[in-house]
């Protein structure tokens, strides 16, 4: 063989293992509870091969009540995580640690109060006269202070929520919290009615939710493992919601084998009525869209609701360099 023919076949050689080192790119992405249809856009990007085209191999590590993934972000031990909403970032800024949202699944967040039909609770403004709200302490603690404050909500008529609903179905005249797409699932099977629901982004509570937060090292070192990352996302999220989602839904239902067809069926189809992934700015910008005016919106009513502190350099705590360029419009049937 020539040496002209012998460097080729190295230099050949040579970017195939660099394409291979490419495409074995191994990163976690842990998740905030255990496998679910709120989930469903990470699945789908897992099961169609979509991480894997831009050349990402990605592990989804479940969270659950004895998971702290966002714990393991912070030590480095996985590459992404599942955040909550904006306030869990805002705090970040404030303890100088450098997590940064760098999209958001969710366009509103799913929590949602619920109340019984026909009892004189059946609009946001006869919420009030609720005798009782059963809350867990972190909605208590966020955006029932901004309920409190924006409203005129009582404080006094608030009592713990222990995840089970039977508190609220035995009592009429009773509020509950959830998220829309699982607790009024419950309720309908348990209680046998379908309760009024609220969703509380829908009367202000504007933050985002379901975010994918990484750290400031990542996106410095690793630029192109975030935008794979992100976009993969996106994409998978109009995959999996106006798409086939049937192999998502299988590694999800591995992943938990409690998850049923028919709360699958019933979160999808909240998602999509409510608007909770695509809606509002993503109709333009994409799923994933963020903006600094909504961000400043949030983040002055926490600060006015005594939720946040003021002076909290928001801008350091999200960046818009990964979403609202449109990717994934033309995936939507």
């Amino acid at each position: 063989m020539s040496l002209l023919l012998r460097s080729s076949a190295a230099l050949t050689a040579i970017l195939a293992l660099g394409s291979q080192a490419i495409a074995a790119e191994q990163v976690t992405f842990g998740t905030n509870w255990l496998a679910q249809p709120e989930h469903g856009g990470f699945y789908q990007s897992v099961a169609d091969g979509t991480y894997e085209a831009c050349g990402l191999e990605v592990t989804i590590a479940q969270g659950g009540p004895q998971v702290n993934n966002r714990a393991l972000l912070l030590a480095g031990k996985i590459e992404f995580h599942m955040g909550g909403n904006m306030l869990e970032a805002f705090s970040a800024v404030e303890q100088n640690i450098p997590v940064k949202v760098v999209a958001a699944s969710f366009q509103k967040e799913p929590q949602v109060l619920m109340t019984h039909p026909g009892q004189g609770l059946d609009t946001w403004e006869e919420l009030k006269n609720a005798e009782q709200f059963i809350l867990g302490d972190a909605g208590f603690q966020s955006y029932y202070q901004y309920m409190i404050t924006e409203y005129g909500f009582d404080a006094s008529k608030r009592v713990p929520y222990t995840f089970n609903p039977a508190p609220f179905i035995a009592n009429p005249k009773s509020a509950q919290q959830g998220y829309i797409t699982s607790e009024p699932f419950a309720v309908e099977r348990e209680g046998g009615f379908k309760p009024n629901l609220f969703l509380v982004a829908d009367y202000g509570f504007d933050t985002y939710s379901t975010t994918i937060e990484t750290m400031q090292a990542t996106i410095d070192e690793k630029p192109e493992v975030v935008k794979c990352f992100v976009e993969g996302s996106i994409k998978g999220w109009y995959n999996y919601l106006y798409g086939d989602n049937s192999a998502a839904n299988a590694l999800i239902q591995k992943d938990n084998p409690d998850m049923s067809d028919e709360q699958i069926a019933f979160s999808i189809e909240k998602l999509k009525e409510y608007g909770i992934v695509d809606s509002g700015d993503t109709e333009t910008m994409g799923i994933g869209a963020m903006t600094d005016e909504r961000m400043a919106s949030f983040y002055d009513k926490m600060v006015k609701s005594g939720v946040a502190k003021e002076g909290i350099d928001i801008k350091a705590s999200y960046t818009l360099d990964y979403v609202n360029d449109g990717l994934g419009l033309n995936l939507k049937n």
